[in-house]
């Protein structure tokens, strides 16, 4: 008999990663030409142009947690509405010949994504059981992955060959499709709802539920480390340390792109078949060994295995905590505490880059990695602890 809090349907919702891919084909598009619209219409400098990412995360870490507790009344509504604000955002930020208000767009954008990522992260924790949760989180993230490749591959083409403008404009159009996926989605079965009503659940009692903070913090450490070490730079590190040009930069980067997407499927279905902590844990130190094994690596070949590896053991580990939280809390919980999930995630999207950075300076290129690899031991280590609770949800 089907749970009376989970609803008949138990299937992977194919309109959210239809939203997802369309939704990240856009930011896709937008990232490589961003930096040079910013220069172009606001003059801006080094320090304007990372604003940008600290005000969009912020955006989306003020607006994860309360789009949680919403869903019980909104539902997927909230998804449309998001991507809509997003569109809105896009043309307005366009429109405008002040930086300031440009800033305050794309923090505006950030709570969108938020309204839309949060919905749709829930949505594939709730449709399967248990025993499908993890791929069905890794179809979500296959998703976003690909939208991202193949955006970005295309938004320097479409901002040299059209119109400055022309990655927003792309963007809206990405996210009002989605919005009309989602929307027919919404349409098609209004019974039962997706996020029954029930009782408000306190935060504090979220967060009580055994493993549900160390996950949340497991996945907000490997978001940081992916933006604040792989993306900001590793790149930086080619050039400097191993002397790369731009070309062979982007090839070897690429290459833990590519690893990370090919791996996500396996992971997600490796976590459901022996168990989240059997994939977390080995995961975890595989990758904090390749990442200080960086900082010896000089030779551009083994740099490019070693970029390999690292995207695809990297791929392996980043559905599982997500599936876990799924797995941790009861069915009319999972608002919040994908909420919770997405709140700290987006912290470790802000601070990641920070800390690093601050890091590099102060000490040497190589300190991040080896910062990065010794975290990610420790958190290896604890979820190893036979006293690590993950088994199940507590009662609502």
């Amino acid at each position: 008999m089907t749970p009376p809090h989970e609803g008949p349907d138990r299937r992977v919702p194919v309109a959210v990663l239809a939203a997802a891919f369309l939704f990240n084909l856009g930011q896709g598009v937008l990232r490589p030409s961003l930096p040079l619209y910013l220069q172009g219409a606001f003059g801006a400098n080094y320090r304007m142009v990372t604003l940008i990412p600290v005000v969009f995360g912020a955006g989306k870490w003020t607006a994860s947690l309360p789009t949680g507790y919403m869903l019980d009344r909104l539902g997927r509504r909230l998804m449309i509405w998001g991507l809509l604000l997003i569109g809105l955002v896009d043309v307005a930020s366009v429109m405008t010949s002040r930086f300031v208000v440009f800033l305050g767009l794309r923090a505006l954008g950030g709570a969108g994504w938020a309204l839309f990522a949060t919905v749709a992260t829930t949505a594939m924790v709730k449709a399967p059981a248990a025993r499908g949760r993890g791929r069905a989180v890794s179809l979500l993230l296959m998703c976003e992955t690909s939208g991202l490749l193949v955006g970005t591959a295309g938004g320097g083409f479409l901002y040299e060959r059209l119109a400055a403008a022309s990655p927003f404009v792309f963007e809206a159009a990405c996210v009002l499709v989605a919005a009309l996926v989602v929307g027919r989605w919404t349409r098609r079965r209004p019974r039962p709802p997706s996020f029954p009503a029930s009782s408000p659940v306190s935060l504090r009692k979220v967060l009580r539920a055994p493993g549900l903070m160390m996950a949340a913090s497991t996945n907000a450490v490997l978001i940081a480390i992916q933006t604040g070490v792989l993306v900001f730079l590793f790149p930086l590190y080619l050039a400097h340390r191993a002397g790369a040009g731009p070309g062979a930069v982007g090839l070897i980067v690429s290459l833990s792109v590519l690893g990370r997407l090919l791996a996500l499927w396996l992971g997600g279905d490796a976590s459901d078949r022996w168990g989240r902590a059997r994939v977390l844990v080995p995961g975890l130190l595989i990758y904090a060994a390749l990442l200080g094994s960086l900082t010896i690596a000089t030779h551009s070949i083994w740099l490019g295995v070693s970029s390999l590896a690292i995207g695809l053991v990297a791929g392996v580990v980043a559905p599982v905590p997500t599936a876990l939280i799924g797995d941790l809390v009861p069915p009319a919980w999972h608002g919040p505490a994908i909420g919770w999930l997405r709140t700290m995630t987006d912290a470790g999207q802000i601070a990641g880059p920070l800390v690093m950075g601050v890091v590099a300076d102060a000490f040497d290129l190589s300190a991040p990695f080896v910062l990065a690899a010794g975290i990610l031991l420790l958190i290896g280590a604890s979820w190893s602890h036979p006293s690590r609770e993950t088994s199940g949800p507590p009662r609502a």
